[in-house]
């Protein structure tokens, strides 16, 4: 691949996790360049690096100001000429970093989000493998116009669709709804079927401060729990069970928060949509629909909350919030 130029962001994580005899484990101290020092095979793949020790901070730990400025930066980058970019971090929220910055990615360059689940310090750590594929996707001419992906264990996972599993397992990642976009072998992405089609709300993140809820509903729930967080909210999510359905004495409270914010009704099980018209009881699918929530279609609760919040600090009003969830929850 000589003659392409990838920019590699670190933020940190487990793969820049080494030990700290002073904490008595180990934390994020590894540098860019520590990590790309871990491999050495990519000094004989002709990819120039372009690397950006961004941040040091554990994946739990990063927030919408780091994703805003990460995502200026990338920018930066690919119109200065990048082919791609590598953003390496904490498997913790890998799933919901990729879809922000997938939701503000409106380039053709691919973006290749990647970790590890051991960390240098345990035998058979995965960050340099990972590391090495994740260079080598975003180098390649085979996710142009992919948007972000997540490269993990030689799977490639689309940013809309991934999940972390497991909490442990090295093989932690996966696409419940439709399996991964591909994957790499003999140095190659090798993708199983056309790229999907994605939604992007390019554009700045106004207003970081903006707060959007995440409810789930379980068994008994009286609601009172789900009024007082609907008072310090801007928008709401609710994780709702099966195919959209809440207990009926939330029903009051989420008719009464609909009137005054975007509500998004999603699934909690996270794999497969929130019907339409097939259930009526109170509480069912087409009667929250009914008292104005916003079906969030396929989209998990995790990534719902994500776009909520970019299209509410953009300043989008409510029939732009419906159509765009009605796009990316498709």
């Amino acid at each position: 691949m000589t003659g392409r130029t990838v920019a590699i962001f670190s933020l940190g994580g487990t793969i820049a996790m080494t030990t700290d005899p002073a904490a008595g484990g180990v934390v994020p101290a590894l540098s860019a360049h520590d990590l790309l020092a871990a491999v050495p095979a990519l000094t004989s793949t002709g990819i120039e690096l372009r690397v950006h020790d961004f941040r040091r901070l554990p994946g739990a730990s990063l927030g919408f100001e780091d994703l805003a400025a990460l995502g200026t930066a990338i920018t930066e980058a690919v119109d200065s000429g990048c082919d791609g970019v590598v953003v390496t971090q904490g498997t913790d929220t890998i799933e919901e970093t990729a879809y922000l910055l997938d939701l503000l990615h409106d380039r053709d360059q691919p973006i290749v989000v990647t970790g590890a689940m051991r960390n240098q310090t345990l035998p058979g750590a995965d960050g340099p493998a990972n590391l090495y594929a994740a260079v080598l996707a975003a180098a390649g001419e085979e996710l142009r116009g992919a948007g972000v992906v997540v490269v993990l264990g030689d799977e490639i996972h689309a940013a809309r669709a991934v999940r972390k599993t497991h909490s442990t397992s090295p093989a932690a990642f996966a696409s419940p709804s439709t399996g991964p976009l591909g994957h790499l072998y003999e140095g190659r992405v090798r993708l199983a079927g056309p790229l999907a089609g994605r939604i992007a709300v390019a554009g700045p993140i106004n207003d970081v401060a903006v707060r959007v809820g995440l409810y789930t509903a379980t068994l008994g729930d009286d609601g009172k729990l789900l009024a007082g967080m609907a008072e310090h909210c801007d928008g709401l999510v609710v994780a709702a069970f099966g195919v959209g359905h809440v207990p009926q004495d939330l029903v009051s409270v989420l008719d009464k928060a609909a009137a005054e914010m975007p509500v998004i009704l999603t699934s909690r099980i996270g794999n497969g949509p929130v019907l339409q018209q097939t259930y009526s009881f109170p509480g069912s699918e087409k009667d929250l629909l009914s008292r104005g929530l916003i079906s969030g279609g396929s989209l998990d609760p995790y990534k719902a909350r994500l776009l909520l919040h970019v299209l509410l600090s953009q300043g989008r009003g409510t029939n732009e919030i419906a159509a765009a969830f009605a796009t990316a929850g498709a």
